[in-house]
């Protein structure tokens, strides 16, 4: 009889740890989506400035139309890439990342640009949609930095034990994170002589 009593016990528990750790699993994935929500929610932000901005600069009769066509087409191809969190890889996030970074590089190009036009640098229209996009930036960063954490959070649960056990029996695998662009350990250089 004891000998039952002990294996129900040990059963009860084991199946308390189990409840206990794919809830915790749950709970750690579902703040992964709902912060991956917000990154995708700062990147469309940016996205919707871009044609405000783009057609502002359009004002200026003699600016350069190659590099408002790379903006146009790096939103276009970024606005493409979708992720579902709960199946995100690592792979798709690279692509997500590189999409984004080849919209950040258009416009820091455009920006760029816009230096030679004294005329648009005064436009109080430009001056705002700058300041919006430079805010924007700052809270894609943010958002990026808080997935990251929330990423590592959920990453540590699946691989640490208990949860290891509820994460392989119930599929949780690990999710990845954003990770610096190609070169950027390099510092820019800055050549004003040319």
């Amino acid at each position: 009889m004891k000998k039952w009593l002990l294996i129900i016990i040990i059963a009860v528990i084991a199946g308390f740890t189990l409840i206990s750790s794919y809830n915790g699993l749950v709970k750690a994935e579902e703040e992964i989506d709902s912060i991956w929500a917000n990154v995708e929610s700062q990147y469309q932000r940016r996205t919707d400035l871009i044609p405000n901005l783009v057609n502002t600069v359009q004002g200026q009769a003699n600016f350069e139309k190659e590099t408002l066509t790379n903006v146009i087409e790096a939103r276009a191809k970024a606005t493409q890439t979708k992720i579902d969190p709960a199946n995100m890889t690592e792979e798709q996030l690279a692509q997500f990342q590189q999409n984004q970074d080849s919209v950040g590089s258009a416009l820091s190009r455009l920006l760029v640009s816009v230096e030679k036009y004294p005329d648009l640098k005064a436009h109080e229209g430009f001056m705002n949609l700058q300041a919006q996009l430079e805010g924007t930036e700052n809270r894609i960063n943010i958002a990026r930095n808080k997935f990251n954490e929330a990423a590592r959070i959920y990453n540590q649960k699946v691989r640490q034990l208990p949860t290891k056990i509820a994460a392989i029996i119930f599929g949780f695998k690990e999710k990845p994170y954003f990770k610096s662009a190609a070169g950027s350990e390099n510092a820019p250089v800055v050549n004003f002589g040319k």
